[in-house]
């Protein structure tokens, strides 16, 4: 089964589902549907390129730390990803880690449209299914 993303309806935030056949591409499409809600990925050309770690005590905290850091590089830089690679996800000293390399340019209010503006991740409604044969996560964005 290939990787996918839905928005899931929640009455004030942004509510996530993306899934796939291993970790790393349900991490992966989760990063894709960060990146559509604040504007259209298909406007975003790939002439930059930011490599990514999280790390975390489980799956859940590396989902939250991953996210957060996709906000603090937006944030920080105005940069947006047309492209996401999460290398690997692995567990290592006691802690899971991510490692991904996005490709993509700052924002350029002339060309990529506005969408909405992802202030933070949180814990509230998380779920991380590394179980099952499809690889499921869910993160609630605070707009």
């Amino acid at each position: 089964m290939p990787g996918g993303h839905r928005f899931l309806e929640h009455m004030s935030d942004v509510f996530l589902e993306a899934w796939g056949p291993t970790l790393e591409e349900a991490y992966r499409q989760a990063a894709l549907a960060f990146y559509e809600t604040l504007t259209d990925p298909r406007r975003v050309l790939g002439s930059e390129e930011r490599v990514v770690e999280a790390s975390g005590m489980d799956l859940e905290e590396l989902l939250y730390d991953w996210i957060e850091r996709l906000i603090i590089l937006f944030d920080s830089e105005g940069f947006l990803a047309h492209e996401v690679s999460v290398e690997r996800v692995w567990r290592e000293g006691g802690l899971w880690r991510l490692r991904a390399v996005l490709r993509g340019e700052r924002y350029d209010p002339g060309r990529h449209p506005q969408g909405t503006h992802v202030k933070g991740v949180t814990y509230h409604m998380m779920m991380v299914d590394a179980e099952s044969p499809v690889k499921r996560v869910r993160v609630l964005l605070d707009i």
